[in-house]
């Protein structure tokens, strides 16, 4: 694609007119690939966002079905969506928004078998999940193909933020988590319970993210940690250096196959 037609021009007005992304800047986005692992809170956002950028080709992972009380913060569904299948909701919605471009509707659970190929064919991926095992198989495929890695968590009143290219030699997701939590130290929404708007505010400060990646727009979250607390309005960022005896990206990497 060398020029945006006329419907081009036209939906993307508010991108062209910004001089920090213009007609170039909106090529570069339709021209881009976005694997979101997870069609929950976090992707909802993301997905609806992205594909309004006009992020040309979108593939979305999920393997769940939509539960009714899915919808007071996973805003791709509807009540309509209820008992099918949450790429295909979500897929659904997001098509509505913009047909102009690509989305595809990856059903399946991810596992140390598949996680490689699902995220070949794009550019970035976009961590949505609410599980450590997940995150760090997502971590661990994104590090081997030199993919970068946008990932967010949130609970309760409270959310996360950061951006993962520790091929480039920043920290992964291991560096900062290195070992999966105890069982009760951290809640889970479906226990702890989570304010629907915070799923809102992370999602789309990771579609946001995102678009600054592939952009080169800004300061990015590489080698960053933001937290983010509602109830006292605060948000606040983390260094987060490499960890040299990182499994995965240190001085001596044991691990070859992700999830290993």
């Amino acid at each position: 694609m060398d020029d945006l037609s006329d419907a081009d021009l036209e939906r993307y007005a508010r991108h062209v007119i910004l001089d920090e992304i213009g007609e170039e800047g909106q090529i570069a986005l339709l021209q881009s690939k976005v694997c979101i692992v997870g069609a929950g809170g976090l992707g909802s956002p993301v997905l609806m966002y992205l594909a309004a950028a006009g992020i040309g080709r979108i593939g979305l992972v999920d393997f769940d079905a939509v539960d009714r009380t899915n919808l007071q913060r996973q805003i791709a569904h509807t009540e309509a969506s209820v008992g099918i299948s949450k790429v295909e909701s979500a897929v659904a919605r997001a098509r509505a928004l913009n047909p102009t471009i690509a989305i595809e509707a990856i059903e399946t659970r991810l596992d140390a078998d598949n996680v490689q190929a699902v995220i070949e064919p794009y550019d970035l991926v976009v961590d949505g999940t609410d599980n450590y095992t997940i995150r760090v198989l997502l971590n661990d495929a994104c590090y081997l193909a030199r993919k970068p890695l946008v990932s967010a968590s949130v609970v309760r009143f409270e959310g996360q933020l950061s951006t993962f290219k520790a091929y480039e030699g920043g920290a992964c997701y291991r560096c900062v988590f290195p070992e999966a939590p105890a069982d009760g130290v951290v809640a889970r929404c479906d226990t702890a319970g989570i304010l629907g708007p915070v799923a809102g505010v992370m999602g789309t400060l990771q579609a946001t993210e995102v678009i600054k990646q592939i952009l080169g727009l800004g300061t990015g979250m590489v080698g960053r940690l933001m937290l983010y607390d509602a109830l006292d309005n605060d948000m606040r960022m983390i260094r987060t250096p490499k960890n040299p005896s990182c499994p995965l990206c240190g001085e001596t990497p044991t691990i070859l196959r992700p999830g290993d």
